[in-house]
């Protein structure tokens, strides 16, 4: 591989290759000696700009919110849509890189990228009529909500997909041959489930989040 020229190594190029690295490769593969293979120089070079791998990963982070963020129009007037917005990308930008995360959606990234997602989400929350610690605490819900969804929908591409397609089949198998009289709520609806299943629970699930937001706020607001 072509010597480097001193100094021509930045963080962007870092993180892009370490996310094509985390994903082909597993978490494991990622190390600063792997990175500087992959980049053409020594790893000490990798740890002038990330003191440790953790930093890193929060950076990996970072970058997945950056690409989210892009595809958002923060100047949308309506809070419910920019929170909609918010979170469909966060979830494309998430699961396109399942392995990283895995790693990442649970943490405090404390970069630019999450205090703009923040500032948004917050924001929106206001407009809605929520304020003072209401809005935090609901800011926590929301922002945890859509990266736990994340999370989830990437630990599902970690399984076999055999395996997911035989969870899949169970609610049109078990749940639809369960006895009325041991489980009469589940076969009430039981007929129903297998179609559920193909619905976008997401979007629901975020809709629901909301009409909640929308209540509280009219509540406080007296609308």
């Amino acid at each position: 591989m072509e010597k480097r020229v001193r100094g021509s190594l930045n963080q962007e190029e870092i993180v892009t290759v370490a996310l094509e690295i985390a994903e082909a490769e597993g978490a494991d593969a990622l190390t600063f000696r792997r990175l500087g293979q992959a980049l053409g120089v020594a790893p000490t070079a990798v740890l002038r700009h990330f003191r440790d791998k953790d930093d890193l990963l929060l950076a990996l982070g970072a970058r997945l919110l950056e690409d989210a963020f892009a595809q958002v129009d923060d100047d949308e007037p309506d809070w419910r849509e920019r929170l909609l917005a918010m979170a469909r990308a966060t979830r494309r930008s998430f699961e396109a890189h399942p392995r990283v995360a895995l790693l990442v959606a649970n943490r405090t990234l404390r970069r630019e990228a999450e205090f703009r997602a923040a500032d948004l989400t917050i924001g929106a929350i206001q407009q809605a009529g929520l304020s003072g610690r209401e809005a935090a605490s609901v800011y926590r819900a929301v922002a945890d909500t859509i990266l736990a969804w994340t999370a989830f929908a990437a630990a599902s591409r970690a399984v076999a997909p055999e395996l997911m397609e035989r969870d899949g089949l169970a609610w049109s198998r078990e749940y639809l041959v369960l006895p009325a009289g041991k489980y009469p709520h589940i076969r009430s609806v039981a007929g129903m489930l297998a179609e559920v299943d193909r619905e976008d629970q997401f979007e629901l699930a975020i809709n629901l989040l909301l009409d909640a937001v929308a209540a509280r706020g009219a509540a406080a607001t007296g609308h």
